[in-house]
């Protein structure tokens, strides 16, 4: 669970905290955990000039002591080869690593009102709310099934903010429904604000239709059949498709479930995962032609992703060029391991151990 600020600049772990802030209950920035950039430095030896080389006799050259007949220090290449095994080992790891998404996180002004409208709308259920009052927030946890099988929402009420900046980059949440046109007549019955009226997505025969929540976040409502995962997209908008699309795929082990062009409307999409959309929540990345930059405003925080090792998960993101904001490692006063790390648009992510994350359910 997160620790969410008014200004979005700021999380504090608590017992369930998957996030991560800038202060913690111990009373020290957890800004001052420094991103780590060391790269292991490869010694090359110099070329041999000719006038040198013809002076030189066959032992030395073999020897590599002085230089060999290639021009490099024999400890270098070894230092090479090594280094470049290790990445390619981490990398591969990543491809094997058991992840899931497991929740996502964003601020809300009224926790109560918005509770209300999920569970009488879009019929999720409260899994929990937790309030802690000496820290003035309160969390709730809503969604379709248990959280260590479903992906769920994590709504973050911080006391005395009743509106938040929800920004250009953010997009939407999608949800799978048998009948969108039903669902949309009750959302209307309750006071629900229609954006877009059930009727087939342009280029497309799905059925779908757009909600706004009383904070003002879209809701895409698509027409599919039963499903696992009800709770099924967050879409992100980015500036560059085909370098996050290599980003995710690398760091993520994300797979690239499909990608479309749509370039009537000026647009690529990406879908990216852990599994088929009907069975799993997917990330659909938007790229708008033309747009390389958005503003993220401070209403949408973050994808909390489950991972078996914190630790080889930020050596992954660093190599695979994404920037740690959190150095993996248990957070202070409980055992959860975590990491967090932003992607090339700066949107934020944080991995949870998959053991501490069940340990904290119980």
């Amino acid at each position: 669970m997160v620790r969410i600020i008014p200004m979005a600049t700021s999380f504090r772990p608590s017992l369930s905290s998957f996030g991560f802030s800038t202060s913690s209950r111990l009373g020290f920035p957890l800004s001052t955990f420094n991103i780590s950039r060391t790269v292991t430095s490869l010694h090359v030896g110099s070329a041999i000039p000719q006038s040198q080389i013809f002076g030189l006799n066959a032992s030395k050259l073999l020897r590599g002591g002085e230089g060999n007949a290639m021009g490099f220090n024999a400890t270098g290449n070894i230092a090479h080869a090594s280094t470049s095994a290790a990445q390619e080992n981490v990398l591969e790891w990543v491809k094997k690593d058991k992840r899931r998404m497991l929740h996502v996180v964003y601020r809300v002004g009224d926790l109560d009102r918005t509770i209300k409208f999920y569970t009488e709308c879009l019929g999720m259920k409260l899994l929990r709310r937790r309030d802690i009052p000496e820290e003035r927030y309160t969390n709730a946890f809503l969604g379709y099934g248990p959280e260590d099988s479903h992906f769920v929402i994590e709504l973050t009420y911080n006391y005395g903010v009743d509106k938040y900046d929800i920004g250009a980059g953010f997009g939407h949440f999608g949800i799978a429904v048998e009948d969108v046109t039903k669902t949309v007549d009750l959302i209307k019955a309750k006071g629900g604000k229609v954006t877009r009226e059930p009727g087939p997505v342009k280029g497309g025969s799905t059925v779908i239709a757009f909600i706004e929540d009383p904070d003002g976040y879209k809701f895409e409502l698509l027409e599919r059949g039963p499903t696992p995962e009800p709770l099924c997209q967050v879409m992100l908008r980015v500036g560059d498709l085909d370098r996050s699309i290599n980003f995710y795929e690398k760091a993520f082990g994300m797979e690239l479930l499909r990608k479309r062009d749509n370039p009537e409307y000026k647009y690529t999409i990406a879908m990216m995962g852990y599994g088929p959309e009907d069975k799993n929540a997917v990330l659909e990345l938007t790229y708008n032609y033309g747009v390389s930059e958005y503003d993220k405003g401070n209403g949408y925080a973050q994808i909390a992703i489950g991972t078996d090792d914190v630790y080889k998960t930020a050596e992954a993101i660093k190599l695979s060029g994404g920037k740690i904001t959190r150095e993996p490692g248990p957070l202070p006063g409980i055992n959860t391991k975590i990491t967090a790390c932003v992607d090339p648009d700066g949107w934020k992510s944080v991995f949870v151990d998959n053991i501490d994350f069940l340990k904290e359910l119980d």
